[in-house]
């Protein structure tokens, strides 16, 4: 008997060691079946990205077709030099952090309001959605004619001298308030859905035990919901760095406010510049990279292996 059980041990790891063919045959499958999903979204988003380096390392200009040629990183180098990259890099900052600092706290607000909500707590949620489902150039034309220097009725209403969008901070403020209504929704949403998941016998044993408030708040509700959290600061700040659309809409970078996605519009499309352009873009997406392994690596927003 001792023999046969030590045998069974010593058998039983060497089971567990490998797949087994069935599991090799459906791993296989697996892979046979994503294949064509994986190279579509290769064709679909790898082919722009590397034709977009490619046109940056050469000077193209559509008013010159003639004059293109490989000119290395010197489009690089001309755009890093720029005091008008820079500029937009500033704005691109100043923007991203102060609206996602103010929709994390709003979102959370608004969230806490959602999941403890007693009475009418579907038209509650249906309510705070609507900023998010309206369409990003129609909620920018609004803050738009809102804050028109001429007849924008909430420059009147305040009494606002000078208007907010004559000026480089005013109109800050009128595009980081529209970023922060617009989106606000998106950030209390997935917070909600991370607060559903906590268990509601942690707040009573944890009250029944004398925490306060914002002891359970922070001792509980944060740790929780650190997955949503995280996943929600991270697709709103990506987006954020890439604002372009409401920033065109409001200001078209007037007032110093130009962001580095309306620059790379600029030389693009205005000035036909393929070869700064294209240079702008890969910056932008270098950029965005580097913030999504920041997150990754160094805040926790990967998910957990269990």
């Amino acid at each position: 008997m001792a023999v046969a059980a030590e045998t069974t041990q010593a058998t039983t790891p060497a089971a567990h060691s490998g797949l087994t063919d069935r599991a090799k045959a459906e791993r296989k499958l697996a892979y046979i079946l994503c294949a064509p999903a994986v190279a579509v979204m290769a064709l679909v988003a790898g082919f722009p990205i590397l034709y977009a380096f490619w046109l940056s390392l050469r000077r193209e200009d559509l008013r010159f077709p003639d004059a293109g040629e490989f000119v290395g990183f010197a489009n690089y180098s001309a755009v890093l030099t720029s005091s008008t990259w820079w500029g937009a890099f500033a704005n691109t900052m100043i923007i991203t952090v102060v609206s996602v600092i103010l929709e994390l706290v709003l979102g959370m607000l608004i969230a806490q309001a959602m999941y403890r909500a007693i009475f009418a707590r579907t038209a509650i949620r249906a309510s705070v959605l609507v900023p998010y489902g309206a369409v990003t150039v129609v909620a920018a034309f609004a803050w738009r004619l809102a804050f028109d220097p001429a007849t924008g009725f909430a420059t009147s209403l305040f009494n606002l001298d000078p208007p907010p969008l004559t000026t480089h901070w005013g109109s800050m403020f009128v595009i980081i308030t529209a970023e922060v209504w617009k989106t606000t929704p998106f950030i209390a949403l997935l917070l909600l859905g991370g607060l559903a998941l906590i268990p509601d016998d942690l707040y009573k044993a944890a009250k029944m035990d004398g925490a306060s408030a914002w002891q359970r708040f922070v001792k509980i509700t944060l740790p929780l919901i650190k997955p949503a959290l995280m996943v929600a600061v991270l697709f709103r700040t990506l987006d954020a760095f890439r604002i372009y659309d409401s920033l065109f809409i409001i200001t078209r970078g007037a007032n110093d406010t130009e962001s580095v996605s309306l620059l790379g519009y600029e030389q693009l499309v205005n000035r036909l510049n393929l070869g700064l352009g294209s240079a702008v873009s890969i910056l932008i997406f270098i950029c965005v990279m580097i913030i999504a392994f920041i997150f990754f690596r160094f805040l926790g927003a990967s998910p957990e292996r269990r």
